[in-house]
């Protein structure tokens, strides 16, 4: 159970695909008020699978405090919290009083008033821009012509420094201000704290990501095409 032919599962343009989540009409994991589909990609989980993350979720101190605290504040807010204020009450349900926060150069505006907010709800924060250690692109193998103004001293997004600035300074929530695809991962990767994304840079839509999946029937209707990006 859990392969099945792309022709069963509607999606067009593949021979074969496992079935995920993605091709699921029915999502009766989150209420239970129907049937689940033959092919539930939950099936391939044993029972003991599930009872062994049970008791990650219950017994590991960590997981559980997170778990907890982030359930209760979709609970208790659910349509009524900002993200900001989410990552503020969240932050002090776990019980974390530094902050790192990891952001990008184009967005420190943005940052010094998320500073300020922390501040004002008694949360310290430290942060680290992407270009510490001003290290120009040509340094790690970049050519020159894969600058945005070529010709020039461009540095790297140095997200690995900015992580382990963050775990030198001992942070115990990390915030993702705007790094790009690619450095988010990194940091994600070297961070040892927690990690959250306050924004999620697109800067064709605003910072929203979200509305290219929402036009992709008209407007976007491009990004439907296989075409090379």
């Amino acid at each position: 159970m859990g392969k099945i032919n792309a022709k069963g599962s509607g999606v067009k343009g593949l021979k074969n695909t496992n079935f995920d989540c993605s091709h699921c009409g029915v999502m009766n994991c989150y209420r239970r008020a129907g049937d689940f589909p033959l092919a539930c990609t939950g099936g391939d989980v044993s029972e003991a699978q599930m009872e062994s993350l049970k008791r990650l979720y219950q017994d590991d101190p960590v997981v559980s405090k997170m778990a907890l605290s982030a359930a209760e504040i979709e609970g208790t807010y659910y349509g009524r919290l900002t993200r900001v204020e989410e990552i503020v009450a969240f932050a002090r349900r776990i019980g974390a009083e530094k902050l790192g926060i990891a952001t990008c150069v184009g967005l420190m505006n943005e940052t010094k008033t998320f500073v300020k907010i922390l501040r004002a709800h008694e949360l310290n924060s430290y942060c680290v821009i992407c270009k510490i250690g001003s290290i120009d692109k040509t340094e790690i193998g970049i050519k020159e012509d894969m600058k945005v103004n070529k010709g020039s001293f461009e540095a790297i997004c140095n997200p690995i420094l900015q992580a382990k600035l963050l775990n030198k300074e001992k942070t115990d929530l990390n915030v993702i201000v705007g790094l790009c695809v690619g450095h988010d991962s990194l940091f994600i990767k070297y961070s040892k704290a927690p990690v959250t994304t306050l924004i999620t840079k697109d800067r064709v839509l605003g910072h929203n990501p979200a509305a290219a999946l929402y036009t992709s029937e008209f407007y976007y209707k491009k990004l439907l095409n296989n075409q090379d990006i």
